[in-house]
């Protein structure tokens, strides 16, 4: 059967959507963990009624004195609007015409267009999980000769498009939509399409972003534990159970800086610690740790199929995304991806997900979700960083660092 574009627009809507959306879910273990879900949506806000502190209406007394005075719950509401992502993929004409007599080979274009679209929605998702919605990719620390030099590449992949903004966010004419054409990850540089000399105004200390994200991005981790900002339209100093456990400068991982952790969090919050996020290096501190006490480390499947080695029978997952000498201390109970709906095609008024481009002979389609992380018990949440190892039974240090 001839390959059409309605045909290629019947399967973008009906067989591919779902595994897209899918694949997206569970392509990083927190993202898995975590409930999805359309409730508390308003319009474009997210608002949720949030319960804090314990119900006043509880006492003791005697067998004919006055029963307790009613204190019900504290109530608050916390607000965020959701974030519009975006995913589009692009098929010439001359590749649809091509194909046009082989079902197979049109299928394939297809499978090799959702495959990049899926890899590239997973990459940034999962990175946003850990930011602070600001779209923040890296600072530039050194132009030379058009070479770029940034603070980190831990965020940046080869093959995005992005844009160079000053420190306060004003975008660059010269460095707006421009693609990363190459990495050299020891040396954290880019190469930069169209960047050829330090002239065009690009500098140290501006930021790079994603194309167009610039504080449009979701309401990752790095918002929640940055108690200098407000969040979710509620004023911390106001709001105490707003406040995340944190202990910036661990050092040397010991098991009684985890517990200690863990502990303070489960009394403060009542909730329990169910999931321990990580960066790589910490993994290995903490499996050292661990071997060294001759203690026998357990392994848990979780969601998505993932596999993770468990601290007192918590799942430890290491992400790559994850800031270097850091271990966050979750429970996933408290997090939900609120959004308007899953994944979808964006459509015109006929209805087709493909559409050609203005004066190209080029069509897109354009994936969609309006969404936000919201976390209803910040305080239930802990964060210990500036991990560079561990002590050995001498005392000294182990000799793993960040």
């Amino acid at each position: 059967m001839a390959v059409t574009l309605t045909s290629a627009d019947s399967a973008l809507k009906t067989y591919y959507i779902d595994a897209v959306a899918e694949q997206i879910k569970i392509s990083n273990p927190f993202l898995a963990a975590i409930k999805q879900s359309s409730d508390d949506v308003w319009g474009k806000e997210v608002k949720k009624l949030a319960v804090y502190g314990v119900n006043g209406g509880i006492g003791a007394g005697t067998e004919e004195g006055a029963l307790p005075a009613s204190a019900g719950n504290n109530y608050t509401e916390m607000v965020t609007v959701l974030k519009n992502l975006y995913g589009t993929i692009e098929i010439s004409d001359k590749a649809v015409r091509a194909s046009a007599v082989s079902a197979g080979a049109f299928v394939n274009l297809l499978n090799a267009e959702m495959e990049g679209l899926i890899r590239a929605g997973s990459f940034n998702f999962s990175r946003m999980l850990f930011g602070d919605g600001s779209g923040k990719l890296a600072t530039i620390t050194d132009v030379t000769s058009g070479v770029i030099t940034v603070d980190s590449v831990k965020n940046l992949e080869t093959g995005m498009v992005i844009d160079v903004r000053t420190p306060v966010g004003v975008a660059v004419a010269a460095g707006t939509a421009k693609r990363v054409l190459g990495i050299n990850r020891s040396a954290k540089t880019l190469s930069i399409e169209g960047i050829t000399a330090e002239t065009q105004g690009i500098s140290k200390n501006m930021i790079i972003t994603l194309q167009g994200s610039y504080n449009n991005e979701i309401t990752g981790l790095k918002a929640i534990f940055d108690t200098t900002k407000d969040l979710y339209g509620l004023t911390r100093a106001d709001n105490e159970w707003l406040n995340p456990y944190i202990n910036s400068a661990v050092g040397a991982l010991t098991e009684d800086a985890i517990q200690e952790a863990i502990d303070d969090i489960e009394e403060r919050s009542g909730g329990t610690v169910n999931f321990i996020l990580c960066s790589r290096d910490v993994r290995r501190i903490l499996q050292k740790l661990l071997s060294a006490g001759k203690r026998f480390t357990d392994t848990a499947e979780l969601a998505g199929g993932y596999k993770a080695i468990t601290y007192n029978g918590i799942p430890v997952v290491a992400d790559r995304f994850c800031p270097e000498g850091t271990m966050y201390l979750l429970n996933t109970d408290d997090f939900t991806l609120h959004q308007l709906c899953d994944w979808q095609w964006l459509t015109g008024d006929d209805g087709r997900v493909l559409k050609q481009v203005a004066g190209k002979p080029v069509y897109t389609a354009t994936l969609v979700k309006y969404a936000d992380l919201m976390c209803a018990r910040p305080c239930g949440q802990g964060m210990l960083s500036g991990i560079t190892g561990q002590e050995d039974a001498d005392g000294t240090d182990g000799g793993e660092t960040a």
